[in-house]
C-alpha cells in the first residue's frame, strides 16, 4: 500500500497532533521529542526555512527510509511539513508503524506566524 493513499485520517485529533505552541514550548528541553520534517531538501532553504535540528526525509521517500526513524522509536515524534497535509499523511503511516507520531497543523506556515 503506498504512503499516499493514508489521507483518511482526523484532521488535527489532539492524540495525534501538537500545535505549534506547545512544538516550541517543548522543543530543545525535553529530550523526548523530535521533529521530523517531511518537505523536499530544497523547501528547507526556501523562505519558510528549517527548525534547527530537525530530521529531513521527504514523505515521498518515508516508507523506503522509515527504518532511520526506528533509534527514536521510544521518543514523540512531531512531524512537520509547509501546510500540515503532507506531514498529516506521514503521521498516519508512522502510527500504523507503531510510532508515537503527531502531526503539526497549519506546518512552517503556522511555525513561522507564531514567531
Amino acid at each position: 500500500m503506498s504512503i499516499f493513499s493514508f489521507f483518511g485520517m482526523a484532521q488535527d485529533d489532539p492524540k495525534t497532533s501538537i500545535s505549534v505552541t506547545e512544538l516550541k514550548e517543548r522543543y530543545g528541553k525535553d529530550t523526548t521529542l523530535i521533529i521530523l520534517d517531511v518537505r523536499m531538501p530544497q523547501e528547507l532553504t526556501s523562505e519558510l526555512g528549517q527548525i534547527k535540528g530537525v530530521i529531513n526525509i521527504p514523505l515521498q521517500v518515508l516508507t523506503n527510509k522509515v527504518s532511520e526513524l526506528e533509534k527514536f522509536r521510544k521518543k514523540e515524534i512531531a512531524v512537520i511539513c509547509r501546510s500540515g497535509n503532507r506531514s498529516r499523511t506521514a503521521t498516519k503511516f508512522l502510527l500504523e508503524k507503531g510510532f508515537n507520531a503527531k502531526n503539526v497543523p497549519g506546518g512552517m506556515m503556522a511555525y513561522r506566524r507564531n514567531e
